[in-house]
Order: structure tokens, then sequence, then C-alpha cells
């Protein structure tokens, strides 16, 4: 059908008829919100460069997790600020770490809510990269070990699901046969499967403290140029046995998210990264965009890319809006 005949503007005329006919829809269940949980009581750090976002003591994040779910939200997202660091990262793994508090707290406040973790050293170590460091270079199998125990003392913990996003080669594998072993074989792991080394992350690292300390970790993370490589590394970690495959970051990366959505039969998941947060506060406050428009406009972008979930700084926003035009 060519003009007149077929006017494509007819079904966009008014809201009533662009809401019948839209094909990719936003929903509160899309949205795992992120928390940073630190010791202490009654803590709320506030990040400068994240806007909203705080380091928040396990009181606080409990609050923070009750007003999430209380939007509809259905899962949040757990990173930790250690007391001390050593290079080992021993606090990720210990009893007592802030991550294993943050989860039964959540947990007992909030059973129905799903408590998923960061497995990663990277905001445990002295020097800020994500495994044991040996002559100044991150030794790959050396690292499992830690992230198996690391993701086993959250499932102790009480977490419904473990997240590795260190990029060691194999740590689904091991995290996979030490949660089966240990009777966790009905934990799911989402797997951080294609993580780039990105320029988005400044944030973050302000927010979890886990700036490296030599170097970078282009040697682990992956070079943003190869989206072959990507595939690779999701199909792996499917055979491993990853539950959720995710890319990371999201905005700069909507054709790995098509790519894997097409190649793996599994729930794809995708991080809007902090820098993704921040350069559209930092816009909006400056009056160059308007915040809530741009805002449903890129996490609609990640959605219709294919993602199935979603990991966003701006959840309880993003939320608000969908219950107010619902």
């Amino acid at each position: 059908m060519y003009f007149p005949v077929y006017r494509p503007r007819r079904l966009r005329k008014n809201e009533t008829l662009r809401r019948m006919v839209r094909e990719t829809k936003l929903s509160v269940d899309d949205f795992i919100y992120p928390l940073f949980a630190i010791h202490g009581r009654k803590v709320r750090n506030e990040i400068c460069s994240m806007p909203g976002i705080a380091q928040l003591s396990v009181d606080l994040a409990v609050k923070e997790a009750e007003e999430a779910f209380n939007l509809g939200i259905p899962a949040v997202i757990l990173f930790g600020i250690p007391k001390k660091k050593d290079p080992r990262g021993s606090e990720a793994y210990a009893r007592s770490g802030i991550i294993q508090q943050a989860i039964r707290a959540i947990k007992d406040r909030l059973p129905d809510m799903a408590v998923i973790t960061d497995v990663c050293l990277c905001e445990y170590t002295s020097h800020g990269h994500c495994g044991v460091v040996v002559k100044d270079q991150v030794d790959n199998d050396a690292t499992l070990e830690l992230l198996a125990k690391m993701a086993l003392s959250h499932a102790e913990a009480g977490a419904d699901m473990v997240a590795p996003s260190d990029m060691m080669d194999g740590r689904v594998k091991a995290i996979r046969e030490i949660l089966d072993q240990n009777g966790f074989e009905n934990i799911p792991i989402m797997s951080y499967a294609a993580k780039h080394a990105s320029g988005f992350y400044g944030p973050f690292r302000e927010a979890a403290e886990s700036t490296p300390q030599f170097g970078d970790r282009r040697s682990y993370q992956m070079d943003p140029a190869n989206p072959r490589e990507a595939l690779r590394e999701a199909c792996l970690d499917v055979q491993e046995g990853a539950d959720i495959i995710m890319v990371k970051p999201a905005l700069a990366y909507l054709d790995i998210i098509r790519a894997v959505r097409e190649e793996i039969n599994l729930p794809v998941g995708a991080y809007s990264v902090s820098g993704e947060y921040s350069m559209i506060k930092a816009a909006a406050q400056r009056g160059w965009l308007e915040e809530e428009r741009v805002m449903m406009e890129v996490l609609t972008s990640i959605k219709r890319a294919g993602a199935d979930l979603i990991l966003t700084y701006f959840a309880k926003e993003a939320a608000k809006v969908l219950q107010r035009k619902a």
C-alpha cells in the first residue's frame, strides 16, 4: 500500500491509538534496582556524580529496597563497600561481610523481593582489581576459587540470584559447581557475559570505591569493538550454566543486546550503567534536555533492542512514571 491509500499517521493521531499499536512496552517488572551498602547505621553518603544515588547503611538500604518494592520493582542488585580492603578481598566472602548483612536484612523485611548480588572482588581488594593480582597481573585461575566462595556465601545468606561481573574465564562453571555441591542448585546465575571495558563506569567507581590502583581492566573486560567476541563470551557462559545473560553497558551496546537476543534462547539482561544515568541527570540539570522523556526513551530503546531485564538507577523514577500513566 502506498500514499494516499495508506497513511501511517492515522494510527498516531492521539494517545489512545498510539498506546493500542505500541510495539515495545516497558513494565516495572523489567527493572532491577542497584543498591550500594556500607557499614554503620543511619549512614547515607550521597554520590556526587550520581544525583539521587547514595551509599546506604543496611538499615537505610532496607528502607530503600522497601520503597522500590512498593513501587512494584521486583528485584535489587547489591554492591558492597567493606570496612577494610586487602589484596584478596577477604570481606567479599566473610559471613559478616556487608553484602551478607544486607541480604539477610532485606530478605527478613521483604521475603518476596528478589535479592541479586554482584559477585566481583573489585570493591573489596586494596588494589581495586577484580581478582588476585600476581606480579601486577590478574591471575584468572587463582581468582575463580575466591569468586566461588563469594557466591556461596551470598547463597548461604539468602540471596535469590548471584551475578558474576568479574569477566574471569570459567567463573560461571566454578560458581555453578560450588552452588550445586552445597545444596544451592536452584540459585540462578545472571552472568555479566559481555561486560565491556567502558568509559561509562566512572560514577560507579566513585559509588563503589573500586577504582584500580594501577593499570586498567582491559586485560579481562571486553574490547568495545568486538561484537563477535561478545557472542562467543555469551555462548560460553550458557554452556557453563548461566541462567540469564547480561550485556553491559546498555545504551552504547544496543547492537550487542540485539545480537545476543537473536543468538541465545535465555532471558537477556542489560545494565544501564552509571555513566548513562549521570549524563542524563547532568544534561537535565542544565536544561539541555527533558529528563523524564529522555529517561523513558532510553529505557524503551534497551527493551526494544531485546533486553528482558534492565538494571537501572532510574528504576524508581521510571516506575513512578509507569504508575502515573497506567
